[in-house]
């Protein structure tokens, strides 16, 4: 059984088809969905589908970085209140974001910092989103964190000393389809990956991996990355659902699906 370590399945993408999107998922063997939140509009959509699917959505609270503006406190404030709910697994999704541009960058490292904050003192994952930031996110991370902090860097991106330093923190590493694209340079990263690291994730409805790159991505395409993860590591499908699964059940502390070996 999979675990989709990273998806957005209570966006409104999903509006026309979510209950029979998140049953293909269970039947092709996702059955766990580990839902980001975004900003303060998408807390109430996130908490009412993991109350719908208590077995198989799980919640985390967080502030996404590309969300952070001139009301970041305010958006911060209600974000906090959310903490309250007594079933989510984690803070984020949160970090840096610097593609489009740089102008709340001081405001996101601050935003950043609070949630680091959150995760030790509640004892939850970090569920960080780096994009053209990883300096400023190793920055903030070595300033603001401390050893007890752990987490994953969610659809990585990085070249091998980006990974050498992500993997330097107490942090897994989370692949989605991205690894699948015919440009991409992930496969050599992804080898150099230790398997007790790796967490496989879709980033829906985003990032479709190949063959359905340009169509909404959905939790039940995680199969197709997770092949591609096989392959690199030279393992069967099964393998990797089961490795990373575990790995997903010690670092947001599910549930086991697997008995250890």
């Amino acid at each position: 059984m999979y675990t989709d370590s990273h998806t957005h399945l209570y966006l409104d993408a999903f509006e026309d088809d979510r209950d029979q999107m998140i049953q293909r998922a269970i039947e092709s063997g996702v059955s766990r969905m580990l839902l980001p939140n975004i900003d303060s509009s998408s807390i109430g959509p996130l908490f009412a589908l993991a109350e719908r699917f208590p077995d198989h959505c799980f919640p985390m609270m967080g502030l996404h970085p590309t969300s952070v503006k001139e009301n970041y406190q305010e958006e911060l404030m209600r974000i906090e209140e959310a903490l309250d709910h007594k079933d989510i697994i984690a803070i984020g999704e949160t970090g840096i974001d610097l593609y489009w541009d740089k102008t709340f960058l001081k405001e996101q490292e601050k935003v950043f910092s609070t949630q680091i904050a959150w995760a030790m003192k509640l004892d939850l994952p970090l569920v960080i989103h780096a994009r053209d930031s990883f300096q400023e996110i190793f920055a903030v991370l070595d300033r603001a964190g401390g050893p007890e902090l752990r987490g994953v860097f969610h659809s990585f991106t990085g070249g091998p000393a980006e990974l050498e330093r992500a993997l330097s923190y107490n942090f897994m590493i989370g692949i989605n389809g991205i690894v699948t694209f015919k440009n991409s340079n992930l496969a050599e990263v992804v080898s150099k990956i230790p398997l007790n690291r790796l967490l496989l994730e879709t980033d829906a409805p985003f990032l479709a991996p190949v063959p359905h790159r340009g169509r909404r991505n959905e939790s039940s395409y995680l199969l197709e990355t997770a092949a591609k993860v096989a392959d690199i590591h030279n393992l069967n499908k099964e393998e990797i659902a089961r490795i990373t699964s575990v790995n997903a059940e010690l670092l947001f502390r599910l549930k086991p699906q697997y008995e250890p070996r």
